[in-house]
């Protein structure tokens, strides 16, 4: 006996109802919202230091203003991702279209990678061919903006990302904190020139090249795990131990989890009762699935298999080896 609880129903109990609809609903919203906002902050910030470079020569702050560019843009990608992942799912997209956000994300990476190139190579100019700093106590005070306005948007960042339970949301939020601290890199510099040290300018512009490309790491880290459908281990022990305790479980067979996008999407198999009939197992499948929704806001939605537990696991679901036509032997799993 087999029963399956399919994905694309949403199951209600009682007067609250789990399901893809309410989480796409306000991821859509409440992420579009969050990174439009973020656009215009970073984007106000960085124009106002670009004034400021042109008025004093410091290729520190130069650098710290591309990155605020270039963080702004990823802003881009990102409103793409969520736009898409407004639409249904159709044949050729059976899962919908939150994976985008996956590719928004190495967009982002490779951005913030070609900001640290220009940084560095602006650096590099300055510190062979010094120029004098002009107007330092501005440059600083250029700098204490540039942190107020990276805070300001990785408090944003972070605090709607906790809301709608965004990943993406929240790491991004930390990479615009990680970018105030290179503003405080930049006032750093304009204290050194200050005190008779004028390569502290473009020293600081190279401390700051660096900064940004372990943000790269970082950021290349986790996008790349979430391409390769890399989850915390815990999320798996979680998803267990909610199953183990549904009425009617005996044990859990198998979990799998992936993301698509800034959800994470689960398919467990459960082990019950072989004296069930067919109906009493998709009531076990239903309940299962209700379990995980609400103990686990993070899971956009879950399928739930069920098997008697004679019959429970991979071994009892593989099809012995044979042949198609000319096709060598073969077996599935």
């Amino acid at each position: 006996m087999a029963s399956h609880e399919h994905s694309d129903h949403a199951h209600e109990h009682g007067s609250h109802t789990h399901g893809t609809v309410d989480a796409s609903l306000l991821t859509t919203k409440r992420g579009i919202w969050a990174v439009k906002w973020s656009l215009v902050g970073l984007g106000v910030t960085a124009l106002f230091q670009v004034a400021i470079v042109i008025y004093t020569g410091s290729v520190a702050l130069l650098a710290d203003t591309i990155h605020n560019f270039g963080d702004a843009a990823t802003a881009i990608p990102l409103w793409i991702a969520f736009m898409l992942a407004r639409r249904p799912a159709t044949k050729r997209f059976t899962y919908g279209y939150g994976r985008v956000e996956d590719i928004a994300g190495i967009a982002v990476v490779l951005t913030i990678l070609a900001s640290a190139v220009v940084a560095a190579v602006q650096s590099i100019e300055r510190l062979l061919n010094p120029q004098p700093m002009e107007h330092v106590w501005v440059v600083a005070a250029a700098a204490i903006i540039g942190f107020l306005g990276n805070e300001a948007v990785a408090l944003f960042r972070i605090k709607v990302g906790r809301e709608i339970n965004s990943a993406a949301l929240i790491a991004d939020g930390y990479h615009a904190r990680a970018d105030g601290y290179t503003s405080l890199g930049v006032l750093a510099g304009a204290i050194g020139v200050a005190l008779g040290f004028p390569l502290a300018d473009p020293i600081a512009g190279l401390l700051i090249t660096a900064s940004i490309l372990r943000i790269v790491w970082q950021s290349g880290k986790a996008v790349l795990t979430r391409v390769a459908d890399g989850v915390d281990p815990e999320v798996v022990d979680e998803i267990v131990h909610e199953l183990g305790h549904v009425p009617g479980v005996e044990r859990v067979e198998d979990v799998r989890v992936r993301w698509t996008g800034h959800r994470l999407r689960a398919e467990a198999a459960v082990a019950v009762s072989a004296a069930l009939n067919v109906g009493e197992g998709h009531t076990i499948a239903v309940e299962a699935r209700h379990a995980l929704l609400h103990a686990l806001p993070y899971l956009s939605d879950a399928t739930v298999h069920v098997d008697p537990s004679e019959q429970a696991g991979g071994a009892h679901h593989r099809v012995e080896e044979h042949e198609h036509g000319s096709l060598p032997s073969h077996g599935h799993q």
